[in-house]
């Protein structure tokens, strides 16, 4: 037998080992992917979809992956990508409206609904639900979203944001300062409304 004829399988069979342990520690992260994919969508049923998506683009492009990297950050890189798509296709534009109320919003909302003195915080602990925080999340448009998502839930740096969004540090910081303040306001619209 020649040398090339014995070196073919050997190949195939360290491939195939190779994408079952890239298979098993890609799906190891299922439950943080899926976490990261529910404050980026609306709803369960669209973060499982954009889940599922993302394994199978990964699983297409498996070799593309560079084994002793950051598995979770490529994968986060691509669901983020997959978002993007989404986000292009229904065509949305961020929302460019000011903010009249700055970051004091909540606290002037609660001090105008308020003429008793009760304690605020726990007026607003009581009312928020985690639905509302959800809800909340989703009306923060999607490139402020994205970055909330990865830099306060995900816990990524910003350098590790700005790399799998694709996007410079600044631009990471800037939007994470206004997407904060957007669902500030949010957050203090649900608190504040009975």
């Amino acid at each position: 037998m020649s040398e090339t004829g014995s070196e073919t399988p050997r190949r195939l069979a360290q491939e195939a080992r190779d994408r079952v342990r890239f298979e098993e520690e890609a799906l190891a992260l299922a439950d943080q992917v899926y976490r990261v994919a529910r404050h980026l969508v609306g709803s369960k049923e669209e973060a499982e979809d954009l889940v599922q998506e993302t394994y199978a683009r990964a699983f297409r492009s498996w070799r593309s992956f560079t084994p002793g990297t950051n598995l979770r950050a490529w994968l986060l890189r691509i669901l983020t990508n997959l978002n993007i798509d989404r986000g292009r296709r229904k065509q949305r534009a961020p929302d460019t409206q000011p903010l009249e109320e700055g970051d004091y919003f909540l606290y002037n909302r609660l001090e105008e609904s308020s003429a008793d003195g009760s304690n605020e915080a726990d007026r607003v602990v009581e009312r928020l639900s985690q639905d509302d925080v959800v809800s909340a999340l989703s009306g923060v448009p999607h490139d402020f979203r994205d970055v909330i998502v990865l830099v306060d839930i995900g816990d990524f740096s910003y350098a590790d944001a700005a790399q799998i969004l694709d996007i410079p540090i600044g631009t990471v910081m800037s939007r994470l300062h206004r997407g904060r303040r957007i669902l500030k306001q949010g957050l203090a619209e649900a608190a504040t409304t009975t």
